[in-house]
């Protein structure tokens, strides 16, 4: 393997990780599938609204979708942890396949059929992961984990980007069916593309070489901790979502949204980038107590300010400091359970971060109505600061990462 390139530098991390047999396939392979999943939550509202008539309607299908998801999402990647991605994955997105279809022909999609296309849809992400987990540890090269998962963060907001505006441009110009029709082809396709790549896919039910060992459950500080991280990340996310809206329709100019939306997204791709590409001295914990601070720190100046210049550098801040975050919790939850269990661990931190999110929707929603777009920025300050807080109080349980960080950025 070249140990650089023309101009004498070395490689980028992401570069060299790619180079590595089957990771290119399997990570491009995922890509597809979750950006087909980024589409199906908005696919199904566009589709229920149009042959409803009803928003209510739609809307409780959708929440019937994302309920199932998140409950029995790790239920399912539990079977997948036991007897492996090639085994599971044909019947789980064959059963997907059926619950879309029969969304799909039925003139008002039952409640029934979204929650079966919520249970089994694959959890892409977690699968991708706990292959590059595999791969890396197989070849002695956990130091360059990090990367690898800051690589996942960037394809997942990529998805997320790609996904809710694939999927508009489908259901406006031709049919919302057709939206939710090709969302489902990708998920279905991407599952059964990564059921045949068998040698990436990590040993079913059997525990590879892991410096933390132990059992196999995750009822272990550590992890729980990591849990109550992507639980306040993902209240952030839900109260961003109707605050930075409320200010924007408060200011008289409702696209101002987009714009900050966008500049958000935009701030995240770039730190998630960077972040995967340095190696950082500091340790897990310490620093989540800092990116914690930021994000409350940022969403503060949004609660006191209605000025556009603040609430332009502070959505860039809270931007910034999301992908970090996830990429850090991904490291401390792979360090804190059995490898038998990574999967299911990695799907409980998805629906953590979506448990939260919805609450805070919810939660921010009734601040705006009481007091405006301050007050529900104030549950970002929330989240931000509990993030904090949780990484400082459990530094001590969570500090057995610290000589993967030290080494944080590694190349292969």
């Amino acid at each position: 393997m070249p140990a650089s390139v023309d101009d004498g530098r070395p490689p980028s991390p992401y570069r060299v990780l790619l180079r590595l047999p089957g990771a290119a396939l399997f990570a491009a392979t995922a890509a597809a599938g979750r950006i087909g999943i980024a589409m199906t939550g908005l696919g199904l509202l566009l589709l229920v609204r149009e042959r409803s008539g009803s928003f209510a309607t739609a809307g409780a299908v959708v929440a019937a979708f994302a309920v199932a998801e998140a409950l029995l999402g790790p239920q399912v990647a539990r079977l997948v942890d036991r007897w492996g991605q090639s085994r599971v994955l044909p019947p789980l997105v064959a059963a997907h396949a059926a619950a879309v279809a029969g969304l799909l022909l039925s003139p008002v999609p039952p409640l029934a059929l979204a929650a079966l296309a919520g249970a089994t849809i694959p959890q892409l992400g977690a699968l991708s992961t706990a292959r590059w987990v595999a791969l890396l540890r197989g070849r002695r090269l956990a130091a360059s984990l990090p990367a690898a998962f800051s690589l996942e963060s960037l394809v997942n907001a990529l998805a997320y980007l790609a996904g809710p505006v694939l999927v508009s441009v489908l259901a406006g110009a031709v049919d919302p069916a057709l939206g939710t029709g090709v969302a489902a082809g990708l998920v279905v396709a991407s599952g059964l593309a990564l059921a045949l790549q068998r040698s990436t896919s990590p040993p079913a039910g059997h525990p590879a070489h892991h410096p933390a060992g132990g059992g196999g459950g995750l009822l272990r500080p550590g992890f729980l901790a990591v849990l109550l991280v992507n639980l306040a990340i993902g209240v952030h996310f839900g109260a961003s979502q109707v605050a930075v809206t409320a200010f924007a329709v408060e200011r008289g100019t409702p696209a101002l949204a987009g714009v900050l939306f966008g500049i958000s997204s935009g701030a995240g791709l770039l730190a998630g980038w960077a972040y995967g590409l340095r190696r950082w001295g500091s340790a897990p914990p310490r620093q989540l107590v800092v990116l914690g601070a930021a994000l409350a720190v940022a969403c503060t100046a949004l609660s006191l300010s209605t000025a556009l210049p603040v609430a332009v550098t502070a959505v860039l801040l809270a931007g910034a400091v999301v992908p970090p975050v996830l990429v850090l919790s991904t490291v401390l939850a792979e360090a804190h359970v059995d490898p038998r269990s990574l999967t299911q661990a990695l799907t409980w931190l998805n629906s953590a971060a979506a448990g939260g999110s919805a609450g805070a929707t919810a939660l921010a929603g009734l601040a705006v109505d009481a007091r405006g777009a301050p007050a529900a920025f104030l549950v970002s300050v929330a989240a931000g600061a509990a993030l904090a807080l949780v990484a400082g109080v459990g530094a001590r349980v969570l500090g057995q990462t610290v000589a993967l960080s030290s080494n944080q950025g590694g190349r292969p």
